[in-house]
């Protein structure tokens, strides 16, 4: 059996911009739940925790759709179409995210149900940003 690694193609992430990435998915999927909560149970305390838990997000995905910038005009490669991509992912997530953290930031009663479906939006961006971006990883082929 013999593993051979290829050099040219994707690059995995550097280990801080991994773990800036890690934020947006948990933290938007945790108010996404906590909006479903209020939903169910009309407590102003889940609101809170989503107005939380989406700023947490914003906060790691900014910090992420920065580096992803910052790659995109360092890299020197002709196919720059991944990470193109990969950044406008993370930028329509933020710019989504924004928004949500503005509905979210009305009455607790006023975010229903603009806040669910931008929170249900927002977590799937992120999933795909996150598929995205930990993709890169390449093992070789292995015979």
């Amino acid at each position: 059996m013999v593993a051979q690694s290829h050099p040219g193609g994707v690059r995995p992430l550097h280990p801080l911009h991994a773990i800036l990435l890690a934020f947006p998915l948990p933290l938007f999927a945790g108010a996404l739940a906590s909006d479903f909560a209020y939903r169910a149970t009309f407590h102003i305390q889940w609101a809170n925790f989503s107005s939380w838990l989406i700023a947490g997000g914003l906060v790691g995905g900014g910090f992420a759709l920065l580096w992803s910038l910052i790659n995109l005009f360092r890299r020197r490669t002709a196919s720059k179409g991944r990470l193109a991509v990969y950044f406008v992912v993370l930028l329509v997530m933020w710019g989504l995210g924004f928004v949500n953290a503005l509905v979210h930031a009305k009455d607790a009663w006023a975010t229903m149900p603009e806040g669910l479906y931008l929170s249900v939006i927002t977590t799937l961006l992120a999933l795909v940003a996150a598929w995205i971006g930990y993709s890169g990883f390449r093992t070789g082929d292995v015979r």
